[in-house]
């Protein structure tokens, strides 16, 4: 994808709010469509890096305030909104994996698209302080079950400035993990690597920060820096250990619109 294609996909997101205009009845939801470019890891393990896009999304309820999201939340909307509990579903898609883009992936075959979908709970313990819990199911590339545990402490530098930090884990079961890092002995043979089974457990711990600014009330800019640890069962496969890093990193720049639409139900 290049800054060409991601400049396309911000012009769309400024056409988007004219259509929504044209409704008759009330609004009841404000929409947030983005997308930001990420530098990430090639795939799951890997040590190269390549530039993609990533679209962003959300819902909440007409006239309440944007929440806070980092980087790392999927995309959903707060049923429950009730102070500082939040809860409602939570959905991320998985790219495919194909050992044509990385000559580390020769003989191991491809990973199909993967739609993870599930839900969130979000705890404020003060207005400076945010916790999340977010469990998906998997469907696709992976039919398991995958968890994500962060914390983000959020710092109003200025009125429109915000600094924002915290720790993440992120633990799977054995189906969710083992498409990307288990080797069958088919692969083994084809790639010359060993037979490998991966379980579940704690895939990786790490930690993020992100620097936002609120343009105005409907355009939001923000930059952001996301590291993790590769660990257990994930961070011992051969593909990593041989061929990889279990230092993963991304960064990238986002931008996102928020509009009012007509009520959904």
């Amino acid at each position: 994808m290049t800054a060409r294609s991601i400049a396309a996909c911000g012009a769309l997101l400024a056409a988007v709010p004219a259509l929504a205009d044209q409704r008759t009845r009330s609004t009841d939801w404000t929409l947030t469509l983005g997308v930001e470019g990420r530098v990430l890891p090639q795939f799951e393990g890997s040590r190269n890096d390549v530039l993609r896009p990533v679209p962003v999304f959300s819902f909440r309820r007409a006239g309440t305030p944007q929440r806070f999201r980092s980087p790392r939340d999927g995309g959903g909307a707060a049923l429950i909104d009730n102070g500082p509990f939040k809860f409602g579903p939570a959905i991320k898609v998985k790219l495919p994996r194909k050992e044509s883009e990385d000559v580390a992936l020769r003989g191991l075959g491809n990973v199909d698209w993967t739609l993870e979908a599930g839900g969130f709970a979000e705890f404020w313990p003060s207005d400076w302080l945010r916790t999340r819990l977010e469990l998906r199911q998997g469907f696709g590339g992976h039919k398991g079950l995958a968890g994500d545990l962060s914390a983000d402490l959020v710092v109003p530098l200025t009125e429109r400035l915000t600094l924002s930090g915290g720790p993440r884990l992120s633990a799977t079961n054995a189906a969710a993990v083992s498409p990307y890092y288990s080797i069958t002995s088919g692969q083994s043979a084809a790639s010359g690597l060993p037979v490998y089974s991966a379980g579940g457990g704690l895939k990786s711990w790490g930690a993020g920060a992100q620097v936002s600014y609120q343009i105005d009330p409907g355009w939001r800019s923000y930059w952001f820096i996301e590291y993790e640890q590769l660990a257990g069962d994930a961070a011992k496969s051969p593909l990593v250990t041989q061929r990889g890093s279990i230092n993963q990193i991304q960064v990238g720049i986002g931008i996102t619109r928020s509009f009012d639409i007509p009520g959904l139900w």
